[in-house]
Parts: structure tokens; C-alpha cells; sequence
């Protein structure tokens, strides 16, 4: 029998409406030391109204954070492959950061495996935009680089998103064709 991983049992996952401010305020200074000038209120935003999990070391100080918030997104096959287009249920993930001083420890990894989870508890398919540095972490998860084209679904129709491409991943709970197309709902900030 394998021993269960310790940064694994140490996350908590959480729904927003039951983190109270101090926790709220305690993840978005994590964000911000995380990313810096690069997470805006938008993508604050974007963090909030879904799954939080939360890992937290022997101190009690929060050492890392990830979530999953539900998106809708538009998933057609390949021209000539099997399947019809079709809206998933996705589940999303946002706000995924460690501690710079707690990094490959593993939380990152406990973090995504909850979250993960989550998306094979109650989505369709996983989806988050990889930055560079988090894409071995993802790809360690089981995530799946999109091979195919991006959208998004805007307020005047469907709008390619060809910058995302590369960075688009993916964890499908039912069978997807990787180098379909693949359109996510329309938000504020980044659409991915």
C-alpha cells in the first residue's frame, strides 16, 4: 500500500462564499507576490466564485493556491472526424501559485491533483491558460496541450484567439479530439 502524499493531504478545498476576508485577502497577496504587475483585478475576479484549494504548511501560513470556477466552452471535432459540436461544462482553472519560498515541495502538484478532482467529480473537461513555467506541472497532472484552434465566444460572435493557442491544456473527462476547435465563454481581462 503507498503512503498517501503529505502536501497532498494538506490542502483544503473550499467554495468562495466560504472563505472569510482575511483568507480572501491572504490568497490575493499570494497572487500578487506570485504574478506581480501581471494579475490584475480582472483576473482577481476571474479566481473567485468556485472550488478553492488551499495548502497550508505546519505554521498555518497558505502556501499555495489554485482554483476551479465553471466556464462554458465550445467544443467542435475536426472536419471529418466523428462527433458533433457541442457546449461543455468546463471546469477552469485559476489563481495557481505557490509560495516562492515553498516551490518544488509538491504543493503544486497536490493543488492540481485536488483540483483535478473537482473536474473529474462534476465537468465535462478541465481547461487553463499555461503560462511557460507551469506547463511541467500541468503536463505532470495528465493536462493535454490543445492541438487545434482557440475562440471565444464574444458579444458580436465567435473571435479567434490564435495568440492562445500554444498555451491552451486541457483535462478532458469525456473524449475530446485534441485538434478540434475549442471556444471559451467571453469575460473581462483575458478571455483565457
Amino acid at each position: 500500500m503507498t503512503s498517501p502524499d503529505p502536501a497532498r493531504s494538506a490542502v483544503s478545498l473550499l467554495h468562495t462564499w466560504q472563505l472569510d476576508s482575511a483568507t480572501l485577502v491572504t490568497i490575493r497577496a499570494l497572487l500578487d507576490e506570485a504574478y506581480g504587475d501581471d494579475f490584475a483585478e480582472a483576473d482577481w475576479e476571474h479566481t473567485l466564485g468556485g472550488v478553492h484549494a488551499l495548502a497550508l504548511w505546519e505554521d498555518g501560513q497558505l502556501v499555495g493556491h489554485g482554483s476551479v470556477v465553471q466556464r462554458r466552452l465550445l467544443y467542435t471535432p475536426p472536419a471529418g472526424a466523428a462527433g458533433t459540436a457541442r457546449v461543455l461544462r468546463g471546469g477552469y482553472i485559476e489563481g495557481v501559485a505557490v509560495r516562492a519560498d515553498r516551490r518544488r515541495r509538491g504543493h503544486g502538484g497536490a493543488i492540481m491533483g485536488a483540483l483535478g478532482d473537482v473536474i473529474h467529480g462534476a465537468y465535462a473537461v478541465g481547461g487553463l491558460s499555461a503560462s511557460d513555467e507551469g506547463r511541467s506541472l500541468y503536463e505532470g497532472q495528465g493536462w493535454l496541450a490543445w492541438q487545434g484552434r482557440t475562440f471565444a465566444m464574444a458579444p458580436h460572435g465567435l473571435e479567434r484567439t490564435e495568440e492562445e493557442d500554444a498555451g491552451i491544456f486541457v483535462l478532458p473527462v469525456e473524449p475530446l479530439d485534441l485538434g478540434g476547435d475549442l471556444a471559451c465563454d467571453w469575460r473581462d481581462g483575458d478571455v483565457w
